[in-house]
């Protein structure tokens, strides 16, 4: 099975669990994907949705809840009206069902990536991020220490790379928020990269808001 298709049976999954955008359990997640190889293949591709920004999870070690984000919705979208189609000979039902309630509740309506609205200043962006800031820190219990790669993965291309580095840091330069390095026990290259690294002060890994 392709990657694509492999990765948009996860997200179409997750949607009809989660009802949408609600938590639901990695392992119930998981569930329909017997056998050892064929679940190995599944749990890569959920963790490359899970770093691409596709789909967040809660820090709880002991029950893992993942629930698609916005990104993950456009992703799902771009998928079942591009490239998708079901491989093989059986087709669950309940997946089937799925990808007809998708169709039906959007009308045949591809939600495109473009159709995010852009941020065009900064109290714009402010308003966002705050929005973006709050809900993660509620949703995943952060305790005030949210992620920035999480925040800007959120926001996503509604504003370029480098616009959402300047206004974060004038966030913090009016003691809007604070952004600091904290203590980081899953640091990889991509978050890393969705983090903030200053020239003076280096990585800036989590946002605390003031």
């Amino acid at each position: 099975m392709s990657t694509v298709n492999t990765e948009i049976r996860l997200l179409l999954n997750l949607w009809d669990l989660g009802s949408g955008q609600g938590l639901v359990k990695r392992s119930e997640l998981l569930r329909p994907y017997k056998g050892k190889d064929k679940k190995a293949v599944y749990e890569v591709s959920l963790q490359e949705l899970v770093d691409g920004g596709a789909i967040a999870q809660t820090d709880d070690k002991k029950v893992v809840k993942m629930s698609l984000t916005d990104a993950g919705l456009q992703k799902l979208s771009a998928g079942l009206y591009g490239e998708f189609g079901f491989e093989g000979q059986l087709v669950g039902s309940r997946l089937a069902n799925a990808a007809l309630k998708w169709f039906r509740q959007n009308q045949g309506q591809a939600v495109a990536v473009e159709s995010a609205t852009k941020i065009s200043s900064y109290d714009e962006f402010k308003a966002v991020a705050l929005e973006t800031y709050a809900q993660l820190n509620r949703d995943y219990n952060f305790d005030n220490l949210v992620p920035i790669y999480r925040i800007r993965r959120t926001i996503d291309d509604r504003v370029t790379r480098s616009q959402f580095n300047s206004w974060m840091l004038e966030m913090q330069s009016k003691d809007i928020l604070q952004l600091i390095t904290g203590l980081v026990t899953d640091l990889t290259p991509d978050k890393e990269l969705d983090s903030i690294t200053t020239e003076l002060g280096g990585l800036r890994y989590y946002a605390k808001l003031l």
